[in-house]
């Protein structure tokens, strides 16, 4: 199984929808680093349900070395840059990102990038799920826009037919 390296929105709406568990079984390690942590704990300060990374002993921290200097004057947040440097420093891995502009850069950079909808597919590859339907309809619900475009692509990609 490969490694990953997550942003903050995978952690966050894999949680949401009740299936963060799931990133131990698709990856051989995950890491975040310490400013993914920070933005979830200045989350759960304002009162956001968020996940707690501490609670997770498979989420390991990792921090990269250093910091592309061209990334900085992106509109890209601090969790975006360090996660991407990490996956600069660790090619193998796979970057959990959501946000477009960064995954823009990341796949420009060469890196291989998934987003929440990606692993739900893999975990119904993997037999984690027989339908991801409802998971994508509940982090529509959660809070990650999708569009139907989006929606129905995902579904054919699963071998799913849409009620809907």
């Amino acid at each position: 199984m490969p490694e990953a390296i997550s942003n903050t929105s995978p952690l966050l709406y894999l949680y949401r929808i009740g299936i963060i568990d799931w990133l131990p079984k698709l990856f051989d390690r995950v890491w975040v680093p310490t400013a993914i942590t920070i933005e979830l704990n200045e989350g759960q300060q304002k009162g956001y349900d968020v996940p707690n990374p501490s609670e997770y002993q498979w989420l390991h921290i990792k921090n990269p070395h250093a910091m592309p200097s061209e990334w900085l004057a992106l509109d890209l947040g601090p969790g975006e840059l360090a996660a991407m440097a990490l996956a600069l420093e660790n090619p193998r891995s796979i970057l959990l990102l959501d946000d477009l502009l960064a995954r823009r850069t990341a796949q420009a950079a060469g890196l291989t990038v998934w987003g929440t909808l990606k692993i739900l597919l893999e975990a119904k590859a993997q037999g984690l799920t027989a339908r991801i339907e409802p998971y994508v309809d509940h982090l529509n619900k959660s809070g990650m826009w999708i569009s139907d475009d989006i929606r129905h692509r995902i579904l054919a990609l699963a071998g799913e037919e849409s009620a809907k």
